[in-house]
């Protein structure tokens, strides 16, 4: 068993956290896609030796590490790799970069499905590329986001569409793509002879009893049409070590991917990211996964219920897969300006089992942000509560917000709380 439970403040402040260190003293940060979780025991007992022998020069990737990786995927998600498929990079978005411009050219379209990671737009722009954004559809029994099959053929159907950046598990709706979906979508892109890449950097954080499916492992046929990105960083929480993994079984792919690395200069990875990757990649490694995993569905759960019954009308879909929640205020505004009186009075009620509330400084209209919604709640959330959450609007949803779960559950409570307390205000 591992420790999940601690002080999640006094972790990572003062340590030039991007997470908490650009948040003032007692803000909650539910924001950035990081967790609050110290890195794995066994990533922290390997990176421990590395630098007790007192050795930092340039390195070589070892076969020990292409063998992690291999292993790995073979045995927990029945993707069969080689090693000449792999090639070491620093970062998923700058694989996302390199991919982009090794198989596409100035001018040419990239479809993807948005809401997306806010990166993937300046991944595909920045080359010259235009987006071609297909939105994903809501599908209120399931509550779950879906792909707009008519829409997303369309678009591959476009001459000027070379490939479909796909983001698998999804980030930020939170969907982990079917068997069923993937195969459709790639029977599509295959059709119009666009090119599949494939971010599947969220592959490890998926909820209890669901399993990730790696595109590139569905055939033979989908792994010749695309590539794919990997990291530990992510579900490992070791973002500031660098290390990730374009994968690809095609040889011409690779080849391109490769020039453009070597005009770019991005050969070389962080030493302690290829000491990282092998120690995450293990029994141990997968032990503190699955503990993890189990927390985060746990604190969503626990969202999720509290949603239910104070805030009905904000639209929270399953948590499929990744530790980041998609909440849609669209329709949870009312129309009507409320009074002063009310804007002045606290919440209505207690937050069931999350104590007593705390001081509301102000209060904002519940009117005037039809397409803004997102920002009005992450903004009020902020200045009234103490909470940072991320406004939809960078991922391509104006009327919502990103909320991080990945913290100990005393952190979460808290979190939901002070939500609480800061939405009652806005929307009862």
């Amino acid at each position: 068993m591992y420790d999940f439970d601690f002080v999640s403040e006094g972790l990572a402040r003062g340590t030039n956290d991007v997470k908490w260190d650009t948040c003032d003293p007692g803000v909650i940060p539910m924001w950035v896609a990081e967790m609050d979780f110290p890195a794995a025991p066994c990533i922290l007992k390997a990176l421990h030796e590395r630098v007790d022998r007192g050795v930092f020069g340039y390195t070589e990737v070892p076969a020990s590490y292409y063998e992690s990786v291999i292993n790995w995927f073979s045995g927990r998600h029945r993707w069969q790799i080689t090693r000449d498929q792999i090639i070491p990079v620093q970062g998923i978005v700058p694989a996302t970069s390199i991919a982009v411009k090794a198989l596409t050219e100035a001018g040419d379209k990239v479809v993807l499905n948005v809401p997306a990671y806010n990166c993937f737009f300046h991944n595909i722009t920045n080359q010259g590329c235009e987006t071609s954004e297909s939105r994903l559809l809501w599908n209120p029994g399931l509550k779950r986001y879906e792909m707009d099959w008519d829409d997303i053929e369309r678009r591959c159907a476009d001459p000027a569409a070379k490939a479909f950046l796909l983001c698998n598990p999804h980030n930020p709706s939170g969907r982990l793509w079917s068997r069923e979906e993937l195969v459709r979508l790639g029977e599509i892109c295959l059709r119009h002879g666009v090119k599949v890449i494939s971010d599947e950097i969220h592959c490890e954080i998926v909820a209890p009893g669901r399993a990730y499916v790696p595109f590139a492992s569905i055939c033979e046929e989908f792994a010749q049409n695309s590539i794919s990105f990997v990291s530990p960083t992510k579900g490992f929480n070791i973002a500031g070590v660098q290390i990730a993994n374009i994968i690809s079984a095609n040889e011409d792919f690779r080849r391109r991917m490769d020039r453009v690395i070597n005009v770019w200069e991005h050969c070389d990875v962080n030493q302690f990211g290829i000491v990282a990757l092998q120690a995450a990649y293990s029994d141990e490694g997968a032990a503190w996964l699955e503990q993890m995993n189990a927390l985060v569905h746990s604190n969503f759960m626990m969202l999720k219920d509290l949603f239910a019954e104070r805030f009905p009308a904000v639209r929270v879909p399953e948590l499929e897969a990744t530790y980041l929640l998609w909440l849609d205020f669209a329709e949870a505004f009312t129309p009507a300006k409320p009074s002063p009186s009310e804007m002045a009075k606290g919440p209505s009620s207690p937050v069931k089992g999350l104590g007593t509330g705390i001081a509301i400084s102000s209060a904002t209209p519940s009117q005037g942000f039809a397409g803004q919604e997102g920002k009005a709640v992450a903004e009020h959330l902020l200045k009234n509560n103490g909470v940072r959450v991320n406004d939809g609007a960078i991922y391509g949803g104006a009327s919502c917000c990103r909320i991080n779960l990945a913290c100990p559950e005393a952190t979460m409570k808290e979190g939901l709380r002070r939500i609480a307390e800061g939405l009652s205000t806005i929307l009862e």
